[in-house]
């Protein structure tokens, strides 16, 4: 523990978790989030992840059945064929050895990015995509003006790139407020049907702050939900469930490229629970405990979000530590994850054993472990986030082996989120086993792919046992059978 100072405002920086559980779980009450910078807010949005007190829990209770397990499940066949027709994708750029290079964190960013608009307009998808696609175009000129020196008062210029920040800002705020209006429409011409409707499709959030919206009291006006509340929490999850969840992955698959041994431990257990060509189903995904150490010790490794900071909302006592009003505690969760007090001599290192027993025994302390946070405001879309990671990891697996690419540079860097900072560039290649997942790509199957004519025909059809490259050759007439 120690303290820094910024002008006038007194930071402590905290690492021991026996103090964050006083601060983010026993005494949370006496501590809020801090107020982000303007230009952060932008990106964001004003919604969950930077609400306080009363609106805030009315929000979470509002969005929350989106996240519930049964609403999960039904959401997994649809991140399935998302991940399904990207997968397809790459037979185009296959060479005829069955390789391709594949820019990863753009590539995971686009994947989820699909998920997440259906997850918040639901049936609008086409609408939201658009939209969406807008404020991701806002989120590159935020964080390009995020890396510059601050200027007071900059952002009120009518410089060239202000100008396009304020039209997309102008549009996105308009086409959500359109699509409310075209649901609102819907919901009440097909009110008879709602019900039975959201039973077969999962919720999503527009249709859950509509109906918020709708019946929130408005003698209260604090508390009423508005139109200007749902646009920023769909900016919100966009960003928030696009940034994580997409970090989540390109960081797993630049761990398993590196520890080969653990991509084939990984990739075993996927053949031995889901087959070599079916989709995993809600049921797998629970039995992949392999699979869910590794995302775990992902997490540990590059989290999303690299700090909490909370502010005391009045003077209190800290384990008999004196905290004025007004002091900003900074949670360095990069630094406890990698602590090698908590987390033994190997805390550098990748080793998903650790979490075998569980997260809450993986370190010396149960809340050494915070990818997500801890508390009441823990991640509300944690669960969506690694049960998507696990389902695209799982299918990736199935269909390829993968590594570095040779101009990967490793340089972890820090804007809002900690990403790969020159782009994270793997070359995947075509993966045969056997239908019962017991036989390896050895190399005399890897010197038959050449002679397939049509090998993108074998991955789109899932053709990927060791029989099927033989039957292909054969086939080919481009060796003696």
């Amino acid at each position: 523990m120690f303290l820094v100072w910024f002008g006038s405002t007194a930071h402590l920086i905290i690492s021991d978790p026996a103090l964050i559980k006083e601060i983010l779980v026993l005494k949370s009450e006496f501590f809020e989030k801090d107020e982000p910078p303007l230009l952060v807010k932008r990106i964001e949005g004003n919604g969950l992840l930077n609400l306080k007190g009363q609106k805030w829990a009315q929000h979470r209770k509002v969005i929350q059945p989106i996240f519930h397990t049964e609403n999960l499940k039904v959401m997994i066949p649809m991140m399935a064929k998302s991940m399904e027709e990207a997968l397809m994708k790459w037979s185009e750029k296959m060479s005829n050895i069955g390789k391709v290079e594949i820019e990863v964190s753009d590539w995971f960013q686009n994947l989820v990015e699909d998920v997440i608009t259906r997850a918040t307009f639901g049936s609008s998808y086409e609408a939201g995509r658009a939209i969406f696609q807008l404020q991701a175009e806002q989120i590159v000129h935020a964080a390009e003006a995020y890396h510059k020196v601050y200027i007071p008062g900059y952002r009120f210029l009518p410089t060239k790139k202000n100008i396009i920040s304020w039209r997309l800002e102008k549009e996105i705020r308009k086409s959500l407020l359109n699509l409310i209006g075209d649901r609102r429409t819907r919901r009440r011409e097909n009110a008879s049907c709602r019900a039975a409707l959201s039973e077969e499709c999962p919720r999503d959030l527009l249709e859950l702050m509509i109906k918020a919206a709708d019946e929130s009291p408005q003698s209260k006006e604090s508390l009423a939900v508005t139109e200007n509340d749902i646009v920023e929490e769909c900016k919100t999850f966009f960003f928030a469930g696009k940034q994580t969840t997409s970090n989540l992955l390109t960081w797993t698959a630049v761990l398993l490229a590196m520890h080969p041994q653990w991509q084939e431990q990984a990739r075993e257990e996927v053949l031995r629970v889901c087959g070599a060509r079916d989709t995993p189903t809600k049921d797998d995904l629970a039995k992949l405990k392999m699979l869910g150490m590794i995302l775990n010790e992902s997490l540990r490794l590059y989290p999303p979000a690299v700090a909490i900071i909370r502010q005391a909302k009045t003077n209190v006592q800290l384990s008999g530590l004196h905290i004025p009003r007004g002091t900003e505690l900074i949670i360095p969760i990069l630094a406890v994850h990698h602590d090698p007090v908590l987390w033994h001599h190997d805390a550098q290192e990748f080793n998903p054993a650790r979490f075998a027993t569980g997260a809450a025994q993986a370190a010396k302390h149960p809340m050494a472990f915070m990818p997500f946070g801890l508390g009441s405001r823990r991640c509300i879309g944690q669960n969506l986030a690694v049960q998507q990671a696990k389902l695209a990891i799982a299918m990736i697996l199935q269909r390829f082996s993968f590594e570095l690419a040779p101009d990967y540079a490793h340089a972890p860097s820090v804007v809002m989120l900690l990403h790969p900072q020159h782009g994270a560039p793997l070359i995947y290649q075509l993966c045969v086993h056997g239908s019962c997942g017991e036989c390896k790509m050895d190399d005399d199957l890897v010197a038959l792919l050449p002679r397939i004519v049509d090998t993108q025909r074998i991955i789109n059809e899932g053709r990927f046992g060791c029989t099927h490259v033989k039957e292909e050759v054969q086939a080919s007439e481009k060796i003696d059978t």
